[in-house]
């Protein structure tokens, strides 16, 4: 399901109506060059497999497990570079705000504020998101199943904002892994919400002992695969040319030339079972 209010951001791209969006883009900023380069090779892609995209990249990482990790680059550079990217490449464009007064400073720079999945219950949070006027994609905790966030797609509704979107992320599982319910696929759509399923933070392995979280990127096209099958409207995938040295999440990430592959194939896939 591609609702008005996200066809209106895609009106410039050229893409199937029946084929899921794609959100994808690199962890965070790390600098100009690397945004600016995903932002070009993943939106040829998209533009040959007909697949509606949305650019992704956080211009602030607040939850990291270490005091010591990279954090940006500064909001106002990140920010701008986000802008740039869709600008540029007349992309839609996605990235997290992490507090209530972080929505209005982000909103005139990206389309669709994020809410990243520890803050999913934060009131205040999500209705300054909404106060925007912007879509909201708000991340399923992994404490919380899927009927569960109802509350938070609630919570923006009632603010006066139907442009609410979910995404699955897996459900915390022991302390350093997590699983996936794709029950929560059409549990979520449920709520009138496009549901999105977030291929990468879903195979984390976090609370790791050396502060730096882990992750389990062959897995990818799995759980993607999984997720298409189950009738996910969108997938979001974070891609980086080179994830061994990527300055956050690079455990997860798939690595850039192997997208179009997995993309392929996902495609295929949807035109199978639509």
């Amino acid at each position: 399901m591609i609702p008005a209010y996200l066809s209106e951001l895609f009106k410039p791209q050229q893409y199937d109506a029946n084929n899921f969006f794609l959100i994808a883009g690199p962890c965070v900023v790390e600098s100009e060059e690397l945004v600016m380069e995903i932002g070009e090779k993943v939106s040829g892609i998209c533009r040959n497999l007909g697949i509606p995209y949305v650019f992704k990249a956080s211009y602030r990482k607040a939850n990291r497990t270490s005091a010591s990790s990279f954090t940006g680059i500064g909001d106002d550079n990140g920010l701008s570079l986000i802008k740039k990217v869709g600008d540029t490449y007349q992309l839609p464009t996605t990235s997290d705000i992490h507090a209530h007064d972080e929505a209005a400073m982000a909103a005139p720079y990206i389309d669709i504020l994020q809410i990243p999945a520890f803050l999913c219950r934060q009131t205040d949070l999500l209705l300054a998101a909404a106060d925007t006027g912007k879509i909201v994609n708000v991340k399923k905790g992994q404490f919380l199943s899927g009927p569960s966030m109802k509350f938070a797609v609630d919570k923006i509704k009632l603010a006066g904002n139907d442009k609410v979107m979910l995404t699955e992320r897996g459900t915390t599982f022991g302390y350093q892994d997590l699983v996936v319910d794709y029950r929560n696929i059409p549990w979520m759509q449920e709520h009138g919400c496009p549901v999105i399923m977030d291929c990468t933070h879903s195979l984390q392995q976090p609370n790791q002992t050396t502060g730096v979280t882990g992750g389990n990127p062959q897995l990818i096209g799995t759980i993607a695969k999984a997720a298409i099958a189950a009738g996910a409207d969108g997938l979001f995938i974070e891609t980086h040319p080179n994830p061994a040295i990527a300055k956050s999440d690079g455990a997860n990430m798939l690595q850039l030339d192997r997208l179009e592959p997995l993309l392929q194939e996902l495609v295929r896939l949807r035109k199978a079972i639509v």
